[in-house]
């Protein structure tokens, strides 16, 4: 029988969390942007700081990738938005650089805290990828609304930082439903043998994923970071007209996400994965070398389109590699360390070769790590447990297997939809003697 949470409550603090942790990345242009216009920052400092802030997102990630169970999901992830308050807040009141670069790393550790608190909740849901879709769905449709309605309010850099403040004060009031410290580790508490002190599954799988989505964020981060710039200064387009393609690129993303969730697991992982990051090279190259409106639109919007499918697809692989979700904050954090440095990758590449040759370089490393990945979703986690899947990849011992807390992680149908309960059979324990008990072997009669 499956011990993971099924409170609805509890889900939802984890999507809020996501939505929390995840939307100073998707807020990155505006961010960059306002801090170049309204600090007097020039584009390769402007990059720096929005590298700084997702920098501390990403530490933050990494030193919590263990531990989140052992603090307490609901103590975590309070000092985790207190941090963004404080931080993002008292960035966004000063005026000088160096106290708004240290606002924002502050707020950037606190949008990491809450990221890796979401990311070990969602890994042990019965539905990881679903999950995950729906925090996508959730952050993208806040991100879409702040991009509508920001160009409207004003300059300067406080109304970006401002926002996630108060992003994180509303998420603030739904952390009482996030369970306190767990005694001996979640790991205990859901059948996995071994505790706080388990081995990490799936070593070396693991860390190709996380590899290559640190470059596989980079890439499209580095594009995300100046792509209003582009519009702006390529496509010779104004700051609302820019901010209305930004929030029909991610109701496009609205549109993938729910499509992908709609999907599940029919596809496997690999189709989504692979294909989805070889479409995605093709929108770097379009929105790039875009020179008006109808170019610029189309790149963004397909990129955005497609861009958080295959980012659910990769953190339900994570969460199937470890149900404890270490692998899930290991490789959001990789991720968050992937977007830190997309910012100054991008203003590097566009002041040295042009916002053209910036896309074509990313293209090529986008290309080169969709291989790696979709090996690790064809071969790492194999295939989601779905309804009958037990009955006909293994029947009776698959079956025995999957309700076995002592089963090899290897062996046990992965995570990614809805698990099959097996109902425990009580068998009479009678002793007998050794000698009444024989090799099986073929009958000797024919």
């Amino acid at each position: 029988m499956s011990a993971r949470p099924r409170d609805p409550g509890a889900l939802v603090a984890l999507v809020a969390l996501f939505t929390a942790g995840y939307l100073a990345p998707y807020l990155l242009p505006t961010v960059v942007g306002r801090f170049s216009a309204g600090l007097g920052l020039g584009p390769s400092q402007a990059g720096l700081a929005g590298s700084a802030l997702l920098l501390g997102s990403a530490a933050a990630g990494f030193a919590l990738a263990a531990r989140v169970d052992r603090i307490g999901p609901r103590r975590a992830a309070r000092a985790g938005l207190l941090a963004m308050v404080a931080g993002y807040g008292s960035a966004a009141v000063s005026g000088a650089v160096p106290l708004v670069i240290a606002g924002t790393v502050l707020g950037g550790c606190g949008s990491g805290t809450a990221t890796a608190v979401a990311a070990s909740g969602i890994a042990g849901q019965r539905d990881p990828h679903r999950a995950s879709a729906l925090g996508l769905l959730t952050v993208s449709a806040t991100a879409g609304a702040l991009y509508l309605t920001l160009p409207h309010l004003g300059g300067g850099h406080r109304l970006p930082l401002l926002a996630l403040a108060g992003a994180a004060a509303l998420v603030w009031t739904v952390t009482g439903r996030l369970p306190g410290p767990v005694a001996g580790g979640r790991a205990e508490s859901r059948g996995v043998p071994g505790g706080a002190a388990g081995p990490l599954p799936y070593r070396r799988a693991g860390a190709v994923l996380a590899g290559g989505i640190l470059c596989w964020s980079m890439a499209q981060n580095a594009l995300w970071g100046v792509s209003g710039r582009i519009g702006v200064t390529q496509a010779g387009l104004s700051e609302v007209t820019v901010g209305a393609v930004f929030a029909a690129a991610l109701g496009a993303g609205l549109a993938g996400v729910a499509a992908a969730g709609a999907l599940g697991a029919r596809l496997g992982r690999a189709v989504p994965i692979g294909a989805g990051t070889v479409l995605i090279a093709g929108c770097v190259l379009l929105s790039s070398a875009a020179g008006n409106l109808a170019a610029f639109a189309a790149g963004e919007i397909l990129w955005n389109a497609v861009y958080p499918v295959v980012l659910s697809y990769l953190l339900g692989l994570a969460a199937s590699l470890d149900p404890r979700g270490r692998w899930a904050v290991l490789v959001g954090s990789a991720s968050s360390l992937g977007v830190a440095c997309g910012p100054v990758t991008g203003s590097v590449l566009s002041e040295a070769a042009g916002y053209p040759g910036m896309g074509a370089v990313l293209c090529g490393l986008l290309l080169a790590v969709a291989g790696p990945m979709t090996a690790v979703a064809l071969h790492a986690s194999g295939r989601p447990l779905v309804p009958g899947s037990v009955r006909r990849r293994g029947g009776a011992p698959a079956a025995v297997l999957a309700g076995s807390a002592s089963a090899t992680t290897a062996l046990v149908p992965q995570m990614g939809a809805p698990e099959q309960d097996v109902t425990p059979i009580p068998v009479p324990a009678r002793r007998r003697a050794r000698s009444a008990f024989g090799l099986a072997r073929p009958s000797d009669r024919g």
